[in-house]
């Protein structure tokens, strides 16, 4: 039922997703790029286009990969018979420039609906994504995040201070928002201030809407985190 109310709110509103994958694989220790690691016999690449692909929204889909690494995706897509549409396009020397890249396949449609999903986030759940594009429709965007279990401390000069662990969030990915705010926002030159999506469109004065994540969503940086995700999936 809350996938069809999810379907008959945002079915005038075409529905994008940006997935980036410029990751090089260093802190991975491995010579394939993390995104194209293999988790529980595919690339974990594959995992977040299915779990995009399997939402109630079904958005299409744009890939954004450096450019040398073109083929080897369609090389691993004929080899496990992957056949989910999407468009491939060459990433950009960062995140931003990527991101940019990816925007550029879509028009300009202000009431467009556009997430920015980072590739190794591939235990992201289908709740979150349709929970991301319902409020970001009805909000203007929606940033995931979870709010961090540990205590968190700030450097404050030569020393330390302690912050509310309560007031503290973790952001992950999707981040999704209406296409007139993110298209303004990447109309703005590269600043390395520019972390993730929603420190690009706060810049131009938009308030950011945080909407809830989970813990599960873990982005695969180093060697471990294959192990943790494949005991998280087949635990589902």
């Amino acid at each position: 039922m809350a996938s069809e109310n999810l379907k008959s709110q945002i079915s005038n509103l075409k529905c994008y997703t940006i997935i980036v994958a410029g990751g090089s694989g260093t802190r991975m220790q491995s010579v394939v790029p993390k995104q194209f690691l293999l988790l529980c016999g595919k690339p974990v690449l594959m995992h977040t286009i299915e779990a995009f692909y399997s939402s109630a929204v079904k958005p299409a889909i744009i890939l954004v990969l450096p450019a040398e690494y073109h083929t080897y995706w369609e090389q691993l897509c004929r080899e496990h018979n992957f056949t989910i549409p999407h468009q491939l396009i060459t990433g950009g020397e960062t995140r931003f420039h990527s991101v940019k890249n990816g925007l550029g396949l879509i028009n300009n449609d202000e009431e467009a609906l556009i997430a920015v999903h980072d590739a190794v986030r591939p235990l992201i759940s289908r709740q979150i994504i349709e929970k991301s594009y319902q409020y970001a429709a009805e909000h203007g965007n929606a940033v995931t995040a979870v709010k961090s279990r540990d205590s968190v401390r700030l450097i404050d000069g030569d020393g330390s201070k302690s912050l509310i662990r309560d007031d503290v969030y973790l952001i992950q990915t999707p981040q999704t928002f209406q296409s007139a705010q993110i298209k303004k926002g990447y109309l703005q030159s590269y600043n390395p201030k520019f972390t993730d999506d929603a420190s690009v469109i706060e810049a131009t004065g938009i308030k950011i809407n945080l909407t809830e994540g989970s813990h599960q969503n873990i982005k695969i940086t180093f060697p471990e985190d294959i192990l943790i995700a494949e005991s998280i999936l087949r635990s589902r």
